[in-house]
C-alpha cells in the first residue's frame, strides 16, 4: 500500500485527489494548492466537469513529472442513459437524436464488440486542438469538427447493473471499463449504443483508478457520494432543473478543511514505490561523484549507476535514485538507444 507523508514545509510531492461532480479538474486542484502552499500543481490526466473520481496530480517541482506520467491505462464506471445522443455525449448538452431503447442481449452484443483494439472517433466536445484550438471551443462556437479516429484498446467492459422500463427495455446501464491512455467513454457509450440500434449519452462517469493509483486512496475519497444509477439520474435532473452544478460554492464547501487536511496527510514523496506506480523503472548512482555529474548534467555513462545504461528499456522514463532513496531526476532511453536527460531536481 501507498504510504503518504506529511511534510506540510516541502510542497513536492503526488497527490490523489477525488474529485467531486461539479468542479472542472484546474478548479478541484485549487484545494491542493492552498493545502500545500504552492501554485506549482498540474494533474496527469483531466476529468470533465460531469465527471467525478480520480486524479493524480504532481506538486512543488515535481510538476515536471505531470507529462511524464499519462501513459496509465485508467478504470472506469459510466453509468449510460440510451435512447437519447446529446452534442457533448453528456447530459449537459443538447438532445441531437432519439432512438428506441435496446435490450439487455442486443446490449451485451454490442459491448463484446468493442473490446479490444479499436478506432475511435473522440467527441466534438473535447481537448483535442484543431489548428491550435481546442475542439470543445470550436464546437461552442458553432464550428462543429469532425475528429479523425485513433487506436484506443478496451481491456474490459462490463455490465455492472441495468435499469429497465415496463417493455424491458434497457433505460439506464452501469459499466465497469478498463482502457488504454486517450480512451473517451463518452465516444464509447455513443458507439456502443449505436451498434446496439440505439443513441446514448453519459449521466455519470466515475475514474477509480489511473495505472496502481486507487481511488479508495485519494483524499476526499470518502466524501464522494456512492456511484449508482439513481445518485446518477438524480444528479442529471437537479442540472437540468437549476443548474446546481454551476451554482454550487465548490470553494466554500463545509468539507473543503477536512480535505485539505487529508491532502497534507496523504501526500506521497517520490519514493521507489511511488516511482514504480507510476511506471518508471529506478536506477541508483554509485558515488557522491556520481550524483554530482548527474545533477550538474555532465555525460551520462554506466560507470556512474548500478545497472548498465544500455541494458535499459528504449522508449522508457527512468527515475534515478541515490543509493540511500533520494529522487534525483529522469532519464529517457529512445527507439534508437540513445540516453538523455528529462529533467534534475536540484
Amino acid at each position: 500500500m501507498l504510504m503518504g507523508n506529511n511534510f506540510q514545509e516541502n510542497p513536492d510531492g503526488i497527490v490523489l485527489l477525488a474529485k467531486k461532480s461539479g468542479p472542472t479538474s484546474f478548479s478541484a486542484l485549487n484545494s491542493i494548492k492552498k493545502a500545500l502552499g504552492t501554485a506549482k500543481v498540474g494533474h496527469t490526466g483531466t476529468l470533465d466537469s460531469f465527471a467525478q473520481g480520480l486524479l493524480v496530480a504532481c506538486t512543488g517541482r515535481l510538476t515536471r513529472l505531470a507529462g511524464n506520467i499519462t501513459e496509465f491505462d485508467k478504470d472506469y464506471e459510466a453509468v449510460i442513459k440510451f435512447g437519447e445522443e446529446t452534442d457533448t455525449l453528456e447530459y449537459t448538452g443538447n438532445i441531437i437524436k432519439e432512438a428506441p431503447l435496446p435490450t439487455a442481449e442486443s446490449l451485451q452484443s454490442a459491448l463484446e464488440k468493442f473490446k479490444g483494439n479499436i478506432m475511435q472517433s473522440p467527441p466534438s466536445f473535447s481537448a483535442i486542438h484543431v489548428n491550435g484550438k481546442r475542439a470543445s471551443d470550436l464546437a461552442r462556437s458553432g464550428h462543429i469538427e469532425e475528429l479523425p479516429a485513433r487506436p484506443v484498446t478496451v481491456f474490459e467492459a462490463q455490465i455492472k447493473e441495468i435499469q429497465r422500463n415496463d417493455k424491458n427495455q434497457v433505460q439506464y446501464a452501469l459499466i465497469h471499463f478498463l482502457v488504454s491512455k486517450g480512451t473517451y467513454i463518452r465516444s464509447l457509450a455513443r458507439d456502443i449504443a449505436k451498434e446496439c440500434g440505439s443513441a446514448a449519452h453519459l449521466i455519470g462517469l466515475y475514474r477509480t483508478k489511473v495505472g496502481l493509483f486507487n481511488i479508495e486512496n485519494a483524499a476526499g475519497y470518502n466524501q464522494l457520494e456512492a456511484f449508482t444509477i439513481e445518485n446518477a439520474i438524480k444528479e442529471a435532473q437537479a442540472f437540468k432543473t437549476n443548474n446546481e452544478a454551476e451554482k454550487k460554492d465548490w470553494a466554500n464547501d463545509p468539507q473543503e478543511a477536512l480535505l485539505k487536511e487529508e491532502i497534507r496527510q496523504k501526500k506521497l514523496a517520490l519514493n521507489e514505490e511511488t516511482a514504480r506506480s507510476c511506471g518508471f523503472d529506478i536506477i541508483h548512482t554509485k558515488s557522491e561523484k556520481a550524483l554530482n555529474d548527474f545533477q550538474n548534467g555532465k555525460k551520462l555513462i554506466s560507470a556512474n549507476f548500478d545497472t548498465n545504461l544500455h541494458s535499459l528499456q528504449n522508449e522508457k522514463s527512468v527515475a534515478v535514485f541515490t543509493p540511500d532513496g533520494f529522487f534525483l531526476g529522469l532519464i529517457y532511453k529512445n527507439k534508437e538507444g540513445r540516453i538523455s536527460y528529462k529533467f534534475v531536481i536540484n
